[in-house]
């Protein structure tokens, strides 16, 4: 089954709440240096270890009084029924664009969820009845009777089908919400789990289809057999009616790597052209092993940094993301893409590449997709989407068009017919609801297939683009939206949103929750578009990695700054928002800036930098952070590490920090960890963690509502009242 578009805007915005405007000046962090030895700067001088138990028995007992405390203040607020009220009708809304994934036969799959089914519903439908306004589906798989019927909270993680009829597939289901998986294998025109059929018990990692009796398996195979970050280490071949233990072992990478999977690379008819093992030796650096048939493998000639992206009309299509020299000689630039032959590639490496496209300097390429015999790109320029097709040309340059899409917006290349090439492409804006398109990349026509009603009254709203010079001078750009009339006094209660890491772009996007939550109430929503993210390709994301991590902080400040320096918002009227890495974000910003904001919505964070590492993924991301067992690095890390950097007397606001206990991606122990120091130096803090969910934060709708109601109900408290609360 082709992936199918994502629609669903990006998880909810924050904002930063800001004190009088200050120059933008390289300056040294506010907190003194770390002593080692001191607070939670080694493991015997942390209290709060004990939190790190995940279902700990005292560790619970905390939780679920954080619990009855924090919902207690903000359920019992009287706007927040209403608030819950409108995010749970959003969110379990039936007019939303139902994600299309083009079958190989040209069926439409989708996955949902409403009210009448929370945990959602694989289903699928023609082509012709989904261009309709009321498509007539059939169930291929419903998770809630699922769950029911085996008194298991399961969440639906995909489906693996095996081309090219795809009607066995292998389906990922997830103990409420957790990364880790188990996989069983369904058929979908018996609508039934095949008895006696591959059955994989629950492990993070991954299995691909080789043929109808043939899986590619990495998983957790035992001791010794995961990667210090807990991902698969081996990569097994596993025949019908073989137990695991009796899978062949093809490749074994090295502890120390990320993961190792493997994969496939077909052509457009389903027919492998090559079988692949991925050994990711750090996060952002990989090998590519190609299976030969006598079971051996050989490494491809490809630099660590880059990703595969498409086979098209037989040409492999490469994003290079570092500055590197071909065996063919030619040289090649950071965020280039690249074709070669594939079947003469394999035998020669020093085969002539093709170089398709070079971004500029204020460029990117957030996302490439095949369709049978085209290149769909969507490129950006200064965080504003477009997107090309590109057509393969074996003797010259490939050939470009541009697709006739509105400007000023986020673009979107969804799932892609392996027929012809036909593909959809969604666009939207932040006041302009979502579109679904049917693109035909070979003639450039386009057919608007589906729109959703606005979920908000935009009238009298307005998109502006602002830059802020950070500490070193580089100008980061921002959004900002805002009522047209809003007063430039810094009265405005403004929420900032930030990510800033592992290349993640913060693109503009149609999100009803932020706008009908917010927008329509008077709030002002704002996006840092800071180093660490995509938004303007590797180089953007490089220069805030390791030892220049404080870039991105700064960066993040700096638009805060410049809100207050443009009297859109002040410091009693500032808050900041962000998730995961973003959460992280947010702890910076506390500890070094709390005079510039007024709330925290810090979403299932990293928090505790010395010890990410060793728990859960963390492992992974130590091409992203730094090792803190290295002296030199754990210095850098401790620079900027929220959990060590916690003082006393410092102008913090009370923040809302919440988590998961299911998520095995990020421990809920940072979260945890936070909120006790802060309450130990005597600081306010709203704490919540829901007991399912996962690293997304919500098993199913119900709970995402909640979720989202609990974050608007305590920005409202602390940046539209006044005073605001304490």
């Amino acid at each position: 089954m082709r992936r199918p578009l994502s629609l669903t805007a990006a998880l909810l915005a924050s904002t930063i709440l800001g004190a009088p405007a200050l120059a933008q000046t390289a300056h040294t962090p506010p907190n003194p240096p770390l002593v080692e030895g001191g607070f939670a700067t080694t493991d015997a001088t942390d209290p709060y270890l004990w939190l790190e138990e995940v279902d700990g028995e005292r560790a619970m007992a905390w939780v679920n009084e954080h619990n009855t405390r924090s919902l207690g203040v903000l359920q019992g607020d009287p706007r927040y029924e209403g608030l819950h009220e409108q995010a749970l009708a959003i969110v379990q809304a039936r007019d939303r664009i139902p994600s299309p994934g083009f079958t190989h036969d040209g069926h439409i799959d989708n996955f949902w969820q409403d009210a009448s089914h929370v945990r959602g519903i694989w289903r699928r439908t023609t082509l012709d009845s989904y261009r309709t306004d009321n498509p007539e589906w059939q169930t291929i798989l419903d998770i809630d009777a699922l769950s029911t019927a085996e008194g298991k909270n399961w969440v639906y993680k995909g489906a693996s089908c095996l081309p090219p009829d795809e009607r066995l597939c292998l389906i990922s289901l997830s103990d409420g919400g957790k990364d880790a998986v188990v996989v069983r294998e369904y058929d979908t025109v018996a609508r039934a789990f095949v008895q006696g059929g591959f059955e994989l018990p629950e492990s993070k990692g991954g299995a691909t289809w080789v043929d109808a009796d043939t899986l590619l398996i990495s998983r957790d195979f035992g001791p010794g057999t995961l990667t210090s970050s807990g991902y698969p280490m081996i990569v097994k071949r596993l025949k019908r009616g073989q137990s695991i233990d009796q899978a062949e072992t093809l490749f074994t990478g090295q502890p120390s790597d990320v993961s190792v999977s493997g994969s496939t690379l077909r052509d457009a008819d389903g027919l492998i052209q090559a079988v692949l093992i991925n050994r990711g030796v750090s996060f952002y650096e990989s090998e590519t092993h190609l299976l030969t048939p006598t079971g051996t493998t050989v490494q491809l000639p490809l630099p660590a940094k880059s990703d595969i992206d498409a086979l098209v009309q037989g040409q492999l299509v490469v994003t290079i993301k570092q500055d590197w020299t071909a065996p063919s000689g030619q040289a090649f630039q950071t965020g280039d893409v690249v074709a070669w032959p594939l079947t003469d590639w394999l035998i020669d490496p020093a085969t002539q590449a093709q170089l398709i496209i070079r971004p500029g300097a204020r460029e990117s390429v957030e996302s490439i997709t095949a369709t049978r015999n085209k290149l769909v790109v969507a490129l950006y320029e200064n965080v504003r989407g477009a997107a090309y097709v590109y057509t393969p040309n074996p003797s010259g340059e490939w050939a470009r068009a541009r697709l006739d899409l509105p400007e000023n917006s986020t673009v979107g290349l969804g799932s892609a017919s392996e027929q012809d090439d036909r593909i959809f492409v969604s666009v939207a804006g932040y006041l302009s609801p979502s579109t679904l398109s049917l693109v035909d990349a070979a003639t450039g026509q386009l057919a608007q297939v589906k729109t959703i009603p606005p979920k908000f009254d935009a009238s009298g709203m307005t998109v502006e683009q602002h830059e802020a010079r950070s500490a070193d001078g580089t100008m980061i750009p921002y959004f900002v939206v805002h009522k047209t009339d809003m007063p430039l006094d810094g009265s405005n209660a403004t929420l900032l949103y930030g990510y800033g890491g592992f290349q993640v772009s913060q693109l503009p996007g149609y999100s009803p929750t932020v706008g009908k939550l917010w927008l329509e109430r008077g709030g002002v929503y704002v996006v840092a578009n800071v180093r660490g993210g995509g938004e303007f390709g590797p180089n953007w994301h490089e220069a805030a990695l390791q030892q220049n991590r404080q870039r991105a902080h700064e960066d993040f400040q700096a638009v805060a700054s410049d809100l207050i320096a443009r009297n859109i918002t002040s410091q009693p009227h500032l808050g900041v928002m962000g998730g995961s890495q973003g959460g992280l974000f947010m702890g910076a910003m506390l500890t070094q800036r709390p005079d510039l904001i007024n709330a925290a919505v810090i979403q299932v964070p990293l928090f505790d930098m010395f010890r990410f590492h060793r728990l859960l993924a963390g492992a992974s991301w130590r091409a992203e952070y730094g090792d803190p067992d290295i002296p030199e690095q754990r210095a850098w890390i401790g620079e900027y590490s929220p959990y060590q950097n916690l003082r006393a007397g410092q102008p913090y606001p009370e923040v809302f920090i919440h988590t998961s206990t299911k998520d095995d991606r990020v421990h809920p122990g940072h979260a945890r960890k936070a909120a006790a120091r802060l309450e130990e130096l005597g600081y306010p803090v709203l704490f919540y963690e829901n007991t399912d969910g996962g690293h997304a934060a919500g098993a199913n709708l119900r709970e995402t509502a909640r979720r989202i109601a609990l974050e608007y109900t305590y920005l409202t408290r602390r940046l539209m009242d006044v005073p605001a609360e304490e």
